[in-house]
């Protein structure tokens, strides 16, 4: 079952959006720090009985934060209630994790009557000596470091919150009942964080100190299936819950996959009515199929000439507003569905079809980097210990004093230009190398051309 990915432009801030599947929609809100990335199984696993629609929050994955300071459970509420508008709920049946459902509750609390159902996994209920552990210590300022050690903090901080509850405070009396340090998992966790950045702390906050907004038991509002699984520190406050309203119940699942087929059968008594999505023209994903790719490709901007960045960058990395492309493996797209070829041909097709479904007429592409393709783009897969985050930081820092990049000698010095070590700048082009499944390879293939 293929995921669709779209952009929409709500009030001048822009939202990123994942759907797949059919049959009556259903909303999905992810938790804090991930994005709609976190629900890519889910969809696949849903979309046989719903289409199902997932948002980034504002802030986090591709969606612009709010225009706010300091927003509030109410501000991330109404984003929700506004997506849901703009894209075609006429009465929304939801899904929220965590900070996810804290959103999805509120907005149901104040709005009952744009809701259909609601479910919700893992909803709080602190009590009040709890607060502390979730205040302004739970949410670190995030901001690259020369050095890349925000990346080695960001690497253990996602780690360590399946070891401890909070994450910051490691205590026998903290412990978590499933720890993991299974890189494959932490490695997409840590590359939404990343994409957020200090925005990441506004979801956070907005969810953390959000009071207990589960309506009283007589208010007259739609039906709710409250639920966890064991080893969320989540289970254990559903004991702590109040009476709930007529319609309401709880349910504990022994595993993750027992919860979601839980809830998918509990959404599937209230189906919402149908919608016609809608989404931005300036930008978005083309699906693009040849002999060697299917899969969408990330594509942005206007004109007459379509940009294609250098290997191991994305189309982010270049000026707002030119036609641009992420080739398979690279930003936003999707990967090769095997090893990254090295011919050229099956990277010329992929250009081709993308370039004829923008309306370009020539093609223009960024100069290769100096060196050889086995050193230029080491092996960067996830690491147990998070190296492979600072090994791509340290190699881009060098590119910009020595070429090649991983030859440092006073004769490969090259000039430096004003602002290269900004670690702003060097964070976005960060985020594009870690992205980088086939860089090698189109390294290579580029090469053959000459």
């Amino acid at each position: 079952m293929r995921i669709t990915r779209h952009y929409l432009t709500l009030a001048g801030r822009r939202v990123h959006y994942r759907m797949c599947g059919e049959g009556p929609p259903v909303l999905l809100i992810h938790q804090s720090p991930r994005s709609s990335d976190e629900y890519r199984q889910v969809m696949t696993q849903w979309g046989e009985r719903f289409t199902c629609i997932a948002p980034d929050s504002p802030g986090f994955g591709q969606s612009d934060p709010l225009p706010i300071d300091r927003p509030t459970t109410e501000d991330f509420a109404d984003a929700i209630l506004a997506f849901a508008q703009a894209v075609g709920f006429h009465g929304i049946a939801a899904y929220g994790f965590h900070s996810g459902g804290i959103f999805l509750m509120n907005a149901l609390k104040r709005h009952p009557e744009r809701f259909v159902a609601l479910a919700v996994g893992g909803y709080p209920c602190f009590h009040p000596h709890e607060l502390d552990d979730v205040g302004e210590a739970y949410l670190r300022p995030f901001h690259p470091q020369p050095y890349g050690e925000h990346l080695l903090w960001a690497w253990n901080r996602m780690l360590e919150q399946s070891w401890y509850f909070p994450w910051y405070k490691p205590e026998q009396a903290r412990r978590m009942s499933a720890p993991h340090a299974d890189p494959m998992v932490l490695h997409p966790q840590v590359m939404d964080l990343l994409a957020s950045g200090d925005a990441y702390r506004h979801g956070y906050r907005a969810a953390l100190s959000a009071g207990y907004d589960v309506p009283p038991a007589d208010a007259d509002v739609p039906p709710a299936l409250l639920s966890s699984y064991s080893s969320d520190p989540m289970t254990a406050h559903m004991a702590r819950f109040p009476a709930l309203p007529t319609g309401w119940s709880t349910a504990e699942q022994p595993d993750p996959a027992a919860h979601y087929s839980a809830n998918a059968d509990w959404l599937a008594q209230y189906p919402a009515p149908g919608f016609a999505p809608v989404q931005d023209n300036d930008r978005g994903f083309l699906s693009v199929r040849t002999n060697a790719f299917d899969g969408l490709i990330h594509w942005r901007g206007q004109g007459d000439v379509l940009h294609l960045p250098g290997p191991g960058r994305s189309l982010d990395l270049l000026p707002e507003g030119v036609l641009a492309i992420d080739l398979p493996g690279h930003g936003l797209s999707d990967p090769w569905p095997g090893d990254p070829p090295l011919d050229w041909a099956d990277w010329q097709a992929v250009i081709d079809a993308a370039t004829r479904a923008l309306g370009a007429r020539e093609v223009t592409s960024e100069p290769l980097l100096p060196g050889e393709p086995e050193l230029l783009f080491p092996d960067l897969s996830p690491d147990r210990y998070g190296n492979h985050l600072v090994n791509g930081w340290a190699l881009l820092r060098a590119g910009h004093a020595f070429a090649p990049r991983y030859a440092i000698t006073r004769d490969t010095m090259t000039p430096m230009a004003e602002g290269a070590m900004d670690v702003d700048c060097l964070a976005r082009e960060h985020l594009a190398l870690m992205r980088s499944s086939a860089a090698r390879a189109l390294h290579q293939a580029r090469l053959s051309t000459r």
